[in-house]
């Protein structure tokens, strides 16, 4: 009896003290018209709280997340919590009319949603349009009190934000292009935490200082909230150590060179031990398709030692070229994930959803533009379009028909060559692209495993695919068309990275393997922007499970409506 008495009160103190660490962390998001100046010129931006990059957020594991949104710009707007797993919180995921109507200019809405079974570096962004390129800032997210990091603890942190930069209004620019069919414009510059960096014009004095002392050890906090560009990232004469990408932890793994695609996060430690002095950090595009023209300048920002000479240079670190596949694909492949670790989640084995999913560049009718086509992006051959009158959530959890249909096929519907180029281009029944609000139906609790397979039906390249609410296992990836008898052999189902966003190579393939635990409906897309908007996404629509627990709430009151 005694025993059982001593069993109860140690779990009431567990619970106390769980409970305890939780907090309540609330803001407050102005979003409204802001004048900056870079490289040469004043330019009016979208912007949270008068910042570019904006608010920094910072909270714990198990702590709640408050964020009323008050939209004072002249354009609709939502907020997507990148990463975040959103447990039975769907409603406040924030893309645009997939778990939200809009909130239109003059309106708000508070964002309100628990962390939990995740920590480390996460992102928020705009999720309407190409808004993001302006409106984002870095979540994160902490262990609970008393919970150390799985690696030596940093004297310090700092995010890193690398972003893009138009000398012109980012809507101008997206809308453009979809109503000529042509590519849009390259962005004018790359970013460190807004700052263009000395490189570019009017930007001598415009550049990311991060102050060290020697011996310390810092915690990066890396985030690619760059529009349309994977990146290289490297600091002169110095190693990084990779413990975390996506908010989920790895096996060190050291390194010179970083790369993220758009919406990857990837944690690093920097210890400052070289000689005191100034070194270079940069950041430059990692090109795929080297058919496409593209941003060819790079930003930078100086690691400063404290006592360092103020007369010195700084080095400058010797950057990749821009189409270092070899160099990417080496950073992508070698990392693993940290097994037994913090919120480690093992490889399901069962799985219950085997799909083969093509993701490709094709074209559509367009009778305004300048041929009578614009470029058009499908998976599975199915080019996603949005719903107007309702989201996809709200018909989901109303059951309104006619807002999408749960079709979207579990395989391509004609089997090809993927990746020979010479052949693709010329079949006219792969360029066409339908479009669809298609969705994929799961089951509550299914394990999903998908092949996501590149094409080349016009151009190769690498496309870092974003999955809303769950994190998943990357099992393997390699180049040119998967083989479903030799390629299984190569998948790591012990440690292997856990992701919410992953480059699918170039000209090749990638597996992943999740489990669809949480109720609602979830976008799965590309994080190229420029692709978006042309259809490269479907969406999960996650059936409610048996219990209160696994069943999605109804939808707060101040829902913004369409």
């Amino acid at each position: 009896m005694l025993r059982i008495l001593f069993c109860l009160a140690c779990a009431l103190i567990l619970l106390a003290s769980s409970v305890a660490s939780a907090a309540i962390v609330e803001h407050s998001f102005h979003v409204k018209n802001l004048t900056v100046r870079r490289l040469c010129s004043e330019q009016v931006i979208t912007a949270v709280n008068g910042s570019l990059p904006g608010p920094t957020l910072r909270v714990r594991e198990g702590d709640t997340l408050v964020v009323h949104v008050f939209n004072k710009s002249p354009y609709n707007m939502t907020i997507h919590w990148h990463g975040v797993f959103q447990l039975l919180s769907a409603w406040a995921d924030g893309p645009g009319m997939i778990t939200q109507c809009p909130i239109p200019p003059g309106g708000k809405y508070t964002y309100k949603f628990k962390l939990l079974k995740q920590e480390g570096t996460l992102w928020w962004h705009a999720h309407i349009g190409w808004l993001r390129a302006t409106v984002y800032g870095a979540l994160i997210i902490r262990p609970r009190s008393g919970h150390p990091y799985p690696f030596p603890k940093p004297d310090k942190e700092v995010p890193i934000l690398l972003g893009e930069w138009w000398n012109a209004n980012v809507v101008d620019v997206e809308t453009q292009a979809l109503a000529t069919g042509a590519q849009p414009n390259n962005s004018d510059a790359f970013t460190i935490n807004g700052f263009p960096g000395d490189l570019y014009p009017c930007s001598q004095n415009r550049i990311f200082n991060l102050k060290v002392q020697k011996g310390k050890i810092y915690l990066l906090r890396i985030i690619n909230a760059a529009l349309n560009s994977e990146l290289f990232f490297k600091i002169a004469n110095h190693n990084m150590t990779v413990v975390a990408v996506d908010a989920s932890y790895t096996v060190p793994y050291v390194t010179d060179v970083v790369v993220t695609g758009p919406g990857q996060t990837v944690d690093v430690l920097l210890t400052a031990d070289q000689e005191v002095g100034s070194y270079y950090m940069a950041a430059n595009a990692y090109v795929s398709d080297a058919g496409v023209p593209f941003n060819s300048t790079a930003t930078r920002g100086i690691v400063v030692y404290e006592g360092a000479p103020t007369t010195a240079s700084p080095i400058m670190p010797l950057m990749p070229a821009f189409n270092d596949t070899p160099t990417a694909h080496k950073f992508f492949t070698t990392i693993t994930g940290l097994a037994g670790g913090p919120h480690w989640v093992p490889v399901p084995h069962q799985i219950d959803e085997h799909m083969f999913v093509t993701v490709n560049m094709g074209i559509s009718a367009c009778p305004t533009c300048l041929n009578g086509t614009r470029l058009s992006a499908s998976m599975n051959n199915y080019s996603f379009v949005n719903p107007t009158s309702l989201s996809l959530l709200q018909a989901f959890y109303f059951n309104v028909s006619g807002i999408y249909t749960p079709d979207f096929p579990d395989t391509p519907p004609v089997k090809f060559d993927y990746t020979n180029d010479s052949i693709n281009i010329l079949n006219s029944s792969l360029l066409i692209t339908p479009k669809s609000t298609s969705v994929k139906v799961l089951k509550y609790n299914s394990t999903v495993e998908m092949v996501l397979q590149n094409t080349a039906i016009i151009g190769v390249e690498n496309h870092p695919m974003h999955l809303h609410s769950f994190n998943f296992h990357v099992l393997a990836q390699g180049f040119g068309n998967y083989d479903p008898l030799k390629d299984p052999k190569k998948f790591n189902l012990v440690n292997p990275q856990s992701r919410n966003t992953i480059g699918v190579p170039v000209g090749g393939w990638a597996v992943i393997r999740f489990t669809a635990n949480n109720p609602g409906v979830w976008i799965m897309h590309c994080h190229l922007d420029v692709h978006l908007p042309l259809g490269l996404a479907t969406a999960f629509v996650v059936e409610n499970g048996p219990t209160k627990e696994s069943t999605l709430p109804p939808p707060p009151p101040d829902l913004p409506r369409c």
